[in-house]
């Protein structure tokens, strides 16, 4: 019997589930609703099967059969994007979509330039970007979610596999009327009382209070926020220092105030942006083009950072 569905449908499916909302799914895919509600329609007549209860307060909510139909759909999915990897190893192109996550500290500013060269330089591809905070990154790994990551080496699990692309040393960030804020250099000692403002995401936050820890104090944190944008123009607006191993590509913060960056003394130790994967995982050919066009791209003009010598696939 001919099939009357498309994976295109099955997708609109998932986005639905996922999200709740036919909205959303919209949003997320940039297709009209109507035709997402449609083909969610068109799936449930093909397979005689309710997928979701519709509630007008409370959006769709998947019933148990579109629970079980979902958990299946992703493995097809799935399995059709292994298809295209397949074709691509037989025929040597690089082609597909290829999910790349991006630790979110640093997302807005590497990995949207990444994607328009990689695309550009390979058509047949295409980078689908999460921005994930790194226990997210480990997770989606681990379940298949990402081919591959771009993230710090930070608390990285023996079961995935990091391989280094850039070294980044820590600077302190002030305002431009901030008393330090005329120093080439900061020690540590020289922050003893001073207000904190603390990027505070998993497992780099560790790393920035590690500094103070090997200095025997603990800082004096005031302010905390999960978003860099927001923790610049807190400094920016005299609420204290905070630590940043990404430099902005001007000293301005979001809401237009100035910056200034001003390093920890050499010995600080720096963090490392470098491709996160699960280990003795064989790349295909698109994972293996776009691990060398990071390698390529990513380096001082993109970070204000230092490349890493000598280091190779």
């Amino acid at each position: 019997m001919p099939f009357r569905f498309t994976l295109r449908q099955l997708e609109y499916f998932v986005a639905v589930g996922k999200t709740g909302s036919i909205a959303a799914a919209s949003e997320k895919l940039n297709v009209s609703s109507p035709t997402i509600s449609a083909s969610i329609a068109q799936l449930e007549a093909e397979f005689a099967l309710p997928l979701f209860v519709r509630e007008h307060a409370k959006g769709l909510t998947l019933t148990k059969g579109g629970e079980r139909f979902l958990q299946r759909t992703e493995v097809i999915l799935k399995d059709a994007e292994n298809l295209s990897d397949l074709a691509g190893e037989i025929t040597g192109n690089i082609q597909g979509t290829l999910s790349v996550g991006c630790l979110v500290t640093f997302a807005q500013i590497v990995l949207p330039s990444l994607r328009r060269k990689f695309e550009d330089a390979h058509p047949t591809a295409r980078i689908e970007q999460r921005e994930l905070n790194q226990a997210d990154i480990f997770s989606q790994l681990r379940k298949g979610e990402l081919d591959v990551a771009l993230t710090y080496d930070l608390d990285i699990p023996p079961d995935l596999d990091f391989s280094p692309l850039v070294s980044l040393p820590p600077y302190i960030a002030v305002a431009e009327d901030h008393p330090l804020a005329k120093f080439k250099e900061i020690t540590i000692d020289a922050l003893r009382g001073e207000p904190m403002v603390l990027l505070d995401l998993p497992h780099s936050s560790e790393y920035f209070m590690s500094f103070f820890h090997e200095s025997g104090f603990k800082p004096n944190v005031t302010e905390r926020t999960k978003d860099m944008s927001i923790m610049r123009s807190l400094v920016a607006n005299g609420f204290g220092f905070s630590i940043a191993n990404v430099l902005p590509l001007n000293n301005l913060s979001p809401d237009g105030k100035v910056l200034r960056f001003i390093p920890l003394p050499a010995d600080a130790r720096p963090m490392l942006i470098g491709l996160l994967r699960p280990r003795n995982e064989t790349p295909t050919n698109t994972l293996q083009a776009f691990a060398d066009h990071c390698r390529e791209m990513i380096g001082p003009d993109l970070l204000a950072s230092e490349i890493i010598p000598g280091l190779t696939g």
